[in-house]
């Protein structure tokens, strides 16, 4: 487990990490990654020579590692703060937190989203969670998270000790 000081938000601590998810990419999506990366170096080599396909076949695996890294969504949890991807909130300013199943989620962040709510969803990821905000000097009026381990994360962030 990461500490979530470690090279996020400014390298501030935010203290000891009490739940921590990271979603990276599932199988299905590697895989898929991997078909079209192959037929782009094959139509390659049929085109070119095998060292251009060699260098293609490279500079597109970096790109492909780096796109999952930059992709990624981290969700940290501590005593006082609540960390999701670059952003980062006191938990006195966060409540009411509900699980989403895959068709509410749908919902959520389509027909029934507002135009102010912070959104850090990632496609592979069906299910989240949603927060609400109780802060006077910030309009957004919830965040949309995706995340494997809703139910986790709500039970957790209901506990009084924040």
């Amino acid at each position: 487990m990461q500490p979530a000081s470690k090279n996020r938000h400014k390298n501030l601590d935010y203290g000891v990490p009490l739940y921590s998810e990271k979603m990276s990419w599932p199988i299905w999506l590697w895989a898929f990654i991997a078909f079209m990366s192959g037929s782009i170096d094959l139509a390659v080599w049929a085109a070119l020579s095998v060292a251009t396909t060699f260098a293609v076949t490279i500079f597109s695996a970096l790109l492909i590692i780096y796109a999952n890294g930059k992709s990624s969504l981290q969700i940290t949890v501590t005593k006082g703060w609540l960390l999701v991807g670059p952003a980062a909130i006191e938990r006195a300013f966060i409540n009411n937190f509900q699980a989403l199943d895959a068709t509410e989620l749908k919902r959520a962040r389509g027909v029934e989203a507002d135009p102010a709510c912070f959104m850090e969803l990632r496609f592979w990821v069906y299910r989240g969670i949603k927060i609400s905000i109780r802060d006077p000097k910030d309009k957004t009026p919830y965040w949309l998270v995706s995340t494997n381990k809703g139910p986790e994360l709500v039970k957790l962030l209901n506990l009084a000790d924040h």
